[in-house]
């Protein structure tokens, strides 16, 4: 095995799959940035001191998006969960990611029936009375094939791809290596959180692979809208489902936004959209858990006028806490009070401990009057939450906030529903249709109950913070006296310092090796002994060859460094 394959394969289990990685991004003119890594050490050898490709005329983020596509799955879903995150990669980047489509070509029937086979633990043919064996969708997770089960009951059956699991960790691992690389080697990145970035990454796609959970999901929420004459959710069947294999009700439906079937069909758009609205706010406000991907391909308009919802695989969760902070936040944007929404922002938890408070609030709120202002020269029902949410979201970036998972999934959902209720109904009053729940939640909010109960957690933690003073005291006594105490002191930009100077100090000791080599030829030549070729001690001429070489080599580093 070459040396080089040897020191990565300790750090990298898939050599092979690191060198694609690499090559790829290579080809889209990030040369400099695998150099940087240090991933350059990965490539075949005659690449290495290859000219580097010349950056392609697109932007970065075009560039990036294409290579996330040549990448395949893994990378596809790591732009799909980033464009829901412009507050970690600003909003250019953000929505060319919105470009990237899950879709790929389905793989053999015979492969999705012998993993059914073996997660049930039954012949297909005793599960199903009959299985379409070609595929209705493919995507890059799993596959979806109608079926009919032994007792008539039409079912659509999810069957996830074979080996993904083992692919997704498999790269997963590489993203913590290269984020680990992008916090050492490039300070610029680490505004990004590369690391934090591959960590929520890994947890939303593992929750995704987890059929298991989006069962569950599914059954959550047909609980909450168990009485609802409006909204229903398919049943799931556990005896024909596992972490790999989901199998639930088929249902029959327009979808959504197809408005001139749902006219044909003579059903009510405006009450559709309010219906649709309705539910969303009271998963949001009332339940604290909802489904975030209500796109129009994941709703149906059933025959008897109920919207039927599918795809569980994506939900967020949001404390009783943070719904009243929501929809205080709600209620300041209504009423144009600025400051309150400064303060909600802080307690929400975006603005990091380091910040000035007193700094923040001021210029914060002077950005919020300058940037929503505008928006009130309008009535309610012409104010557009996509505009709200783009203004806040460059907003956050300017000032370095970052918003939670939960909240994020939440204003990603929130767009998709605004989109669909006014494509539904142009006319349809999103922003009126929140404040009832709202209201109701903060009127909760100063119950006489709620009051007493958040008065006694507050009492309780007082206590306890009370309580353990004195012993947090004594410890931090006892290690000062011992001299044990450990402090983490971070030095900005040490680390690019001592990288520059390694590399620089490399480069003295090559020079100087150079050095040797000419003097030691020149001597050799100069004694005139050993074998002559052109009159010349051969010795001494290798000696030359050898310093002109790396001499060469050492000039071609430096060049392509960009740091002449």
């Amino acid at each position: 095995m070459p040396l080089t394959s040897f020191i990565l394969g300790r750090r990298y289990k898939n050599i092979a799959r690191l060198r694609h990685i690499a090559q790829v991004f290579l080809g889209k003119g990030f040369g400099h940035i695998i150099a940087q890594l240090g991933l350059n050490r990965a490539l075949p050898f005659r690449r290495r001191f290859a000219r580097l490709p010349e950056p392609e005329r697109s932007s970065i983020p075009v560039r990036l998006r294409e290579a996330f596509e040549e990448l395949g799955p893994t990378f596809i879903k790591l732009g799909q969960v980033l464009s829901g995150r412009p507050d970690l990669i600003t909003i250019a980047y953000a929505n060319e990611f919105k470009k990237l489509q899950d879709e790929v070509p389905p793989f053999p029937f015979e492969e999705a029936g012998a993993i059914i086979e073996t997660e049930l633990g039954a012949p297909l043919e005793e599960l199903f009375a009959s299985f379409d064996k070609v595929p209705a969708a493919a995507a890059s997770i799993a596959q979806v094939h109608y079926a009919t089960l032994p007792d008539g009951t039409e079912v659509v059956v999810k069957v996830q791809r074979p080996n993904i699991q083992e692919s997704i960790e498999q790269d997963i691992q590489i993203l913590r290596a290269v984020a680990a690389l992008l916090d050492k080697h490039i300070p610029e990145a680490r505004v990004y959180n590369p690391t934090a970035i591959v960590e929520e990454f890994a947890r939303t796609v593992r929750r995704e692979m987890d059929f298991g959970m989006e069962a569950d999901n599914a059954l959550k929420l047909a609980d909450n809208f168990r009485d609802s004459p409006t909204i229903y959710i398919p049943r799931i069947f556990g005896a024909h489902s596992s972490r790999k294999v989901l199998t639930m009700e088929r249902l029959t439906g327009i979808r959504i936004d197809m408005v001139a079937e749902l006219d044909a069909a003579g059903f009510d758009r405006h009450a559709l959209a309010n219906n649709g609205t309705n539910a969303f706010f009271k998963q949001v406000f009332d339940d604290g858990f909802f489904h975030a991907d209500p796109h129009p391909g994941n709703m149906f308009v059933m025959e008897d006028g109920r919207i039927g919802v599918v795809d569980f695989g994506i939900v967020g969760r949001l404390t009783e806490e943070n719904r009243e902070v929501i929809a205080d936040t709600f209620l300041a944007l209504v009423n144009k009070d600025f400051d309150k929404l400064v303060r909600q922002y802080i307690d929400m938890g975006f603005v990091s401990d380091d910040v000035d408070l007193e700094i923040f609030k001021r210029g914060f709120k002077a950005d919020l009057v300058d940037l929503i202002e505008p928006l009130y020269t309008k009535k309610l029902g012409q104010i557009k939450l996509s505009d709200y949410l783009e203004r806040i979201t460059a907003l956050a970036t300017k000032h370095g906030l970052r918003f939670p998972r939960e909240l994020i999934l939440m204003n990603k959902a929130l767009l998709t529903m605004e989109g669909l209720g006014r494509e539904l109904d142009p006319g349809f009053d999103f922003m009126e249709a929140a404040r009832p729940y709202a209201h109701k939640l903060i009127t909760g909010k100063y119950a006489p109950g709620k009051i007493a109960g958040k008065i006694e957690r507050v009492a309780e933690d007082q206590a306890d913070f009370y309580l353990h003073l004195p012993r947090h005291l004594r410890t931090i006594i006892r290690k000062i006296i011992k001299e044990d105490l450990k402090m983490n002191l971070e030095i900005v930009h040490l680390q690019r310092f001592i990288t520059e100077f390694d590399r620089s100090t490399n480069r003295v000791s090559f020079a100087l090796i150079i050095t040797g080599i000419i003097i030691a030829s020149s001597v050799i030549i100069h004694a005139g002994r050993g074998k002559l070729v052109f009159g010349y001690p051969s010795l001494g001429i290798i000696g030359y060859l050898i310093a002109v070489f790396l001499g060469l080599w050492l000039v071609w580093g430096i060049i392509r460094s960009g740091r002449l």
